[in-house]
């Protein structure tokens, strides 16, 4: 009687590991974040503010937050040095993630325009797909109050006609916006702003 239970137990235990063994493991997401310009090169610079370092800022919260083990996230950029676009491209194409996302800054001349902005590929391969990924961290990051949702449109930028995945350029506000401003420059602007990014890749 010992002897059958023991049999059966065994018998259990190999068809247990026989039915997880086929079961999937989540396959893991790879997204790449581009803190946009750096080194001399200092984009938008008003008010005290420098876009570079707003986008490295940004993108190091973003890395350090993700508390989600199926996802990686892999910065281009992680310190003030100067990368040409095909250097960034070149980065992205070699590791070939799930997606890109190139983070900016924006201004006008009018200081009332506002909002957050993703601007996508033209391309059918990776259009409609990236411009998916963008309206839900724009949708994400507008309904916390403190970001406009602007309309996501194509555009004819380097970095998204010649990157071989989704991508996209995120103009995460601003800077000639007072509101825009303070809370993309603030600490609890740019934790909020990385949480929605990453909330929205799960």
């Amino acid at each position: 009687m010992k002897t059958n239970k023991k049999i059966l137990g065994i018998i259990s235990a190999i068809f247990l590991f026989g039915l997880f063994a086929f079961i999937p493991l989540e396959e893991k997401k790879i997204i790449v974040i581009d803190a946009g310009h750096g080194g001399h090169d200092l984009g938008k610079d008003l008010y005290g503010f420098e876009e570079k370092s707003i986008t490295e800022s940004l993108a190091k919260k973003i890395k350090q937050l993700n508390s989600n083990a199926n996802v990686e996230i892999i910065l281009i950029r992680e310190g003030d040095t100067s990368m040409e676009l095909k250097e960034r491209v070149a980065i992205i194409n070699n590791i070939k993630p799930d997606l890109a996302i190139s983070l900016h800054v924006n201004s006008n001349l009018n200081m009332k325009a506002n909002g957050v902005q993703a601007f996508i590929p033209s391309n059918e391969t990776f259009r409609d797909k990236s411009k998916a990924i963008a309206e839900i961290i724009t949708d994400k990051l507008a309904a916390t109050g403190n970001l406009q949702k602007r309309n996501t449109t194509e555009a004819p930028f380097y970095i998204l006609k010649n990157s071989n995945c989704p991508v996209m350029t995120l103009e995460i506000g601003f800077l000639s916006n007072e509101n825009d401003r303070n809370y993309i420059t603030s600490e609890k602007g740019q934790n909020e702003i990385a949480d929605k990014i990453l909330e929205s890749l799960n």
